[in-house]
């Protein structure tokens, strides 16, 4: 399967057919990628966090466990992972109003956008954004509730492999946030990159 670039502040789409997989791949193991999955062609129908929570019972899925739709449909399983397992369900992506929240002056590029972006380079007009599966990120949580950001915990090249259990879009985006340690502790964002296996 050719590796395809998603480069750093930058989004891409795929589309993903049932009983295929994708890799989503941190290159340089710094990269947080926000990922969305719609279904095809009914695309009001998405991966929902919220409801993956539930259907899995827990705040990180595991391999073996499947993500499902917010009409609670399966619509991914996870199916390998070599990264350390540490994802995050529960931030919303970033976007113009977090950018000047943080005192960014001017435009930011943003994971708001570029799933925007990246949904009309294939053709879809965007639908309302869901709240991503951010891969790769590290929000640790505190028995008090309190949630902090750290920088990620993977490896160059680690991966995440996901199932397809229905027709999907996927898209993902190499978060171009700079004004947090959520891309490393460097704040530079870097490439990603995915694979798509037809058989699974």
């Amino acid at each position: 399967m050719t590796e395809v670039l998603i480069p750093a502040r930058q989004g891409r789409a795929v589309r993903v057919p049932r009983g295929g997989a994708i890799d989503v791949i941190n290159t340089h193991g710094t990269q947080v990628v926000d990922f969305w999955a719609l279904c095809s062609p009914n695309t009001s129908e998405h991966l929902s966090m919220e409801h993956t929570r539930i259907a899995i019972g827990r705040l990180v899925p595991r391999v073996g466990e499947t993500l499902v739709s917010n009409a609670r449909r399966p619509m991914l399983t996870v199916v390998a992972d070599t990264s350390p397992g540490v994802h995050d369900t529960l931030m919303a992506s970033c976007d113009a109003e977090r950018y000047r929240q943080l005192g960014f002056p001017g435009r930011h590029d943003s994971c708001r956008d570029n799933f925007e972006a990246a949904l009309r380079d294939i053709g879809i007009a965007p639908p309302p954004l869901p709240s991503p599966l951010n891969l790769f990120m590290n929000v640790p949580w505190s028995p008090d509730g309190s949630l902090r950001y750290e920088p990620p915990v993977s490896r160059p090249g680690d991966l995440i492999r996901l199932r397809a259990e229905t027709d999907l879009v996927v898209i993902m985006s190499a978060c171009p946030q700079d004004l947090t340690p959520v891309n490393g502790a460097a704040q530079k964002p870097t490439d990603a990159a995915f694979q798509v296996h037809h058989d699974g």
